[in-house]
């Protein structure tokens, strides 16, 4: 198991922010996490990372029981986590050789010398994930593709267990976001390859790796299972509470509005 949530809660100033959240996921499996804006998506992940804390229930991350074991750095240690914050907190002016180095130590610019053998993996990540001729270039000059691949790379500098990518195709276009999920399936191939949750609220992102989807909504799961019947057209119909139509083509799929045609 790399993580369970039962009957989670959590409240912010009074105000249910999630409800009743019951997730388990197994060694091997490859989520995606879809919501819209708001349906706090953030506050899912804030938890599984030990940022927050729920008001009620039970969470098991990692072999870790919130309230019982010792957190922090070290639950961190094995959560490679992809967002747009932590692209806020990198130092721009370090190249990016030195942030993906820095995803050995799990810190915020290097402060340690690094290993041999650090600098040989961080060599190899960026070859791997097609960085290596901007590996010498500042952060802060890399476009936002370019970045993204950068932070994919810094973490799995500590082979993480658990590997979150969240909303990392925005403001890419569409070259460069096949090109990153194209990484991505990379990654899943590679033997002892990290668990994967893909958060997004997108449904053309979906990649056929991650077979499993949970739907969140207003704080609640509305539905969870396999993916091709949680991104289906009357699933997400309900969901949005909108008619819409999704095709399955080439294993990933298309979203539009169905339109209703009225009689007068």
């Amino acid at each position: 198991m790399i993580f369970q949530l039962d009957s989670v809660y959590l409240r912010k100033d009074g105000i249910a922010i999630l409800k009743e959240i019951n997730w388990k996921v197994n060694k091997g499996e490859h989520w995606t996490l879809f919501g819209l804006n708001g349906a706090g998506k953030t506050a899912l992940l804030n938890l599984l990372n030990a940022y927050e804390f729920p008001t009620k229930g039970k969470m098991v991350v990692l072999e870790k029981v919130f309230g019982k074991s010792p957190l922090g750095e070290e639950l961190r240690t094995n959560i490679g986590l992809i967002s747009s914050s932590l692209q806020q907190k990198l130092y721009p002016e370090d190249s990016a050789y030195e942030i993906v180095l820095s995803g050995g130590f799990a810190s915020i610019g290097l402060y340690q010398t690094p290993t041999d053998k650090m600098r040989e993996k961080a060599i190899s990540l960026l070859k791997e994930l097609g960085c290596i001729e901007y590996a010498d270039r500042n952060y802060q000059t890399l476009s936002q593709g370019e970045k993204q691949r950068v932070l994919i790379a810094r973490a799995l500098m500590a082979e993480p267990q658990l590997l979150i990518l969240d909303e990392p195709t925005n403001g890419l276009d569409f070259i460069a976001r096949e090109k990153l999920l194209e990484a991505i399936e990379g990654i899943a191939r590679k033997e002892n390859s990290p668990t994967m949750i893909y958060v997004t609220h997108h449904v053309e992102e979906i990649l056929p790796l991650f077979s499993k989807t949970l739907l969140l909504k207003q704080g609640e799961v509305f539905a969870s299972g396999e993916t091709e019947d949680m991104i289906s057209s009357d699933k997400l119909t309900e969901f949005f509470e909108l008619p819409v139509d999704v095709v399955w083509k080439n294993n990933r799929p298309l979203l539009s509005r169905k339109l209703v045609n009225s009689t007068t």
